[in-house]
């Protein structure tokens, strides 16, 4: 299995890759908009993942117009549909092994006879009693 190593950026990087200022960064951790992890010395440091959610924050603020407010309902909104998707196919992926599982009992089921055949090496004899 090939491990991806995560990308981190430091704030100024961050700032240059989403042309803007560093303040609006600080801002939208300040709103609660994105949590950039934080080193040891306590420096922010901005995963690709974090790159990315700024960019969606600043699409829905610059061509949308959504204030701050509104982006953290959308956000939250994503969040909870996102979380329902993960449910949805998990619960799919659970039916999928159940029929599978169901299905196999039932080939087997249809393997076997529906009556039991009488067996053929034993001869029923009838014996008759002497009536004096």
């Amino acid at each position: 299995m090939v491990r991806k190593s995560k990308k981190y950026f430091v704030i100024s990087i961050a700032s240059e890759i989403l042309e803007v200022h560093p303040q609006t960064l600080r801002q939208f951790e300040r709103e609660g908009l994105v949590k950039p992890s934080r080193s040891q010395g306590n420096v922010r440091l901005y995963s690709e993942e974090d790159i990315e959610r700024v960019r969606m924050i600043l699409r829905l603020r610059r061509e949308l117009g959504v204030n701050l407010a509104g982006i953290e309902v959308i956000l939250g909104m994503r969040e909870k549909m996102e979380e329902m998707q993960r449910e949805m196919l998990e619960t799919f992926d659970q039916m999928q092994r159940y029929v599978a599982t169901e299905l196999a009992r039932r080939n087997e089921l249809m393997k076997q006879p529906l009556a039991k055949r009488p067996r053929r090496d034993i001869v029923k004899i009838k014996i008759e009693e002497d009536e004096e």
